[in-house]
């Protein structure tokens, strides 16, 4: 299995048997991604929450490879308004779809679609695939019970946002990785904008102080899990 950052909370996700899954594929209007959306296709999207930069450019992407969308019931609605084919879901619930098994958990934001309606509650996800576990935690602030989503899931590959603002700073983001107990961590959601400014290696140095994994990947990195 592959894992891909295109920076932001963007990521796909390629199965070992080749099934492409893309995570809040904010792209086209995405000034660090260093691929457009015409450059990638997909078998599923899964979309954390409703806010532009996360759905982005989901339903251009499905429309093309027609994909099915994966998302809490109110997005997945919004989708299917779309054209778009969706599965619908909601916090607490999980799915085994034929590349593995999708469950959503909470996350502390807001989630509104671009046309101002209301997005549902948001999410994280955590991905049980090919014998790993993958928790993509969304746009999030610091939470106890994430040390509930490390203690039920065993989590392989924490995917955590670090920006700040917006989301959960450095340092939170370090109390968070002690929480979930992740093996290997991947700093997200960080230097979009300036208003989400952070230094990844800082958050490595500080994760790896604490006894932790953290990889940094460079804008279109992929790696093997």
């Amino acid at each position: 299995m592959k894992l891909k950052y295109f920076s932001h909370s963007a990521f796909q996700i390629t199965t070992d048997d080749g099934k492409v899954i893309l995570i809040d594929p904010f792209l086209d209007d995405n000034p660090t991604s260093p691929v457009k959306s015409d450059d990638v296709t997909a078998d599923y999207i899964i979309i954390t929450h409703a806010h532009g930069d996360h759905v982005g450019d989901a339903f251009k992407i499905a429309g093309k490879s027609d994909c099915l969308i994966i998302a809490n019931n109110e997005i997945a609605n919004y989708a299917a308004g779309k054209g778009c084919k969706a599965h619908n879901m909601h916090i607490g619930g999980g799915y085994n779809f034929d590349f593995g098994r999708v469950k959503l958990t909470i996350a502390h934001h807001g989630s509104i679609t671009p046309e101002g309606d209301y997005g549902g509650e948001p999410a994280g996800v955590v991905l049980s695939i090919d014998g790993k576990n993958i928790y993509h935690a969304g746009d999030t602030g610091l939470f106890l019970d994430m040390k509930l989503i490390g203690e039920l899931n065993k989590i392989d590959y924490m995917l955590c946002p670090i920006g700040d603002n917006f989301t959960m700073g450095i340092d939170d983001a370090v109390k968070a990785v002690e929480f979930v107990n992740p093996k290997t961590v991947i700093p997200m959601h960080y230097n979009t904008w300036e208003i989400i400014a952070a230094d990844p290696l800082e958050f490595k140095e500080k994760v790896e102080a604490i006894g932790k994994i953290c990889r940094v990947l460079e804008y279109g990195e992929e790696i093997e899990l």
